[in-house]
């Protein structure tokens, strides 16, 4: 059903031609979806595929996926899960009872939120650090030498910057693995492994997909020889963490585009950063692109094509303000995610009042509407 990759093709390339998956059957450009979930052996008892016994990891179009955002990531292997807190629950169950993780502060609330719970039930100590600092990221390290590290950049909904290089070198010095939730980024933006890290994690659902319309995750690696790494594909397997064909079949469809939604994603964000940092009732513009970010320069050489679709801004006079203004919006949708091709806005303090977060924030999953269209209602809402 698929052809091996060619050699030194660009992302476009890649994923428009679904990393050269067909269906040799019937000749069709798209392959078809394969809903079997158990497969037949011959009279001799022998499979008549041998790599297809039950419907786990065992499907063609979860296959496909994979290897088409395998070849976008630029790893040695990918998995796909039913959701990104699947794959990260999937990493954080090789944590043996009694080890300690470094994870970054303030990252994806329900990965925090999970995160603290699993440690609490597992023995497992939990230290949560900003690590855009990279000095305390590394201090903290040496100190508790973790098991496990975990940074997720650009952060959501904070957008900051962490050195992947960097955290790779401290997390190594003391032999812990370093995952890196690279969601926001996509394997379009940023390619974290090339920076050292051991292994990538995206919600899928996100940008990957781009269409609000499957829930998925994935992990992706260097080291498929990796004993950890061979846990967790024993453990996605052995418990059925495994998305279905139609979601599979979807997220591949989803992927065809990807590099094109990613590059209009983030000149729309760029456009609407610099807008909304003019603006006389914005107290604070935080994205990645904009030169006055303090994680700038260190995003400039981490990604390339652009800073992403997520922004978040403070408007100024709090959480009423804020409340009012994404209440006049007329064409960002009031709701969470991110990452689809419609455009989003979340006042982030109602879903996570006791976090530090800004009672006027409000974070933007900017989409691939017109550039202008966006910009008035934002400038109508915020009363320009």
């Amino acid at each position: 059903m698929a052809q091996p990759p060619k050699p030194n093709l660009h992302p476009a390339t890649i994923a428009a031609q679904a990393a050269g998956a067909i269906d040799p059957a019937s000749g069709g450009v798209v392959p078809p979806v394969q809903f079997a979930t158990t497969y037949l052996r011959d009279e001799n008892y022998a499979l008549v595929n041998p790599d297809n016994v039950y419907l786990r990891s065992h499907n063609e179009n979860t296959r496909v996926a994979e290897r088409i955002l395998n070849a976008l990531e630029g790893a040695e292997e990918t998995l796909i899960f039913p959701s990104g807190m699947a794959a990260i629950a999937a990493v954080f169950r090789t944590v043996p009872n009694g080890a300690s993780v470094v994870v970054q502060s303030q990252i994806y609330w329900g990965t925090t939120k999970w995160i603290r719970d699993f440690c609490t039930r597992r023995q497992i100590a939990l230290h949560e650090v900003d690590a855009s600092n990279l000095d305390a990221f590394a201090a903290l390290c040496r100190a508790e030498k973790p098991d496990l590290c975990l940074i997720e950049t650009p952060s959501n909904p904070w957008l900051r910057i962490t050195d992947i290089a960097g955290a790779a070198a401290a997390a190594h010095e003391v032999g812990a693995t370093l995952v890196v939730d690279s969601t926001a980024a996509s394997p379009v933006l940023s390619h974290p492994l090339e920076h050292g890290a051991d292994i990538v994690m995206h919600s899928a659902t996100k940008g990957i997909n781009g269409h609000s319309d499957v829930l998925a995750g994935s992990l992706a690696t260097n080291d498929a020889g990796a004993a950890r790494w061979q846990m967790i594909r024993d453990d996605r397997n052995e418990a059925g963490a495994v998305i279905g064909p139609m979601e599979a079949w979807l997220l591949a469809r989803g992927m065809r585009t990807l590099p094109l939604r990613m590059r209009e994603m983030s000149r729309n964000a760029m456009t609407l950063a610099e807008f909304l940092a003019d603006h006389p009732q914005v107290e604070q513009v935080m994205y990645p692109g904009l030169p006055d970010h303090p994680g700038h320069a260190l995003a400039a050489q981490q990604m390339s094509g652009g800073y992403g679709g997520l922004l978040s801004f403070v408007v100024k006079g709090g959480a009423e303000a804020a409340l009012k203004a994404a209440g006049r919006l007329q064409l960002f949708h009031r709701a969470t995610s991110l990452g689809g091709v419609e455009s989003l806005v979340e006042h982030r303090h109602t879903i996570e009042p006791h976090t530090g977060i800004p009672e006027g924030l409000l974070r933007l999953s900017v989409g691939i509407e017109d550039v202008d269209d966006l910009g008035a209602d934002l400038g109508q809402a915020l009363g320009q």
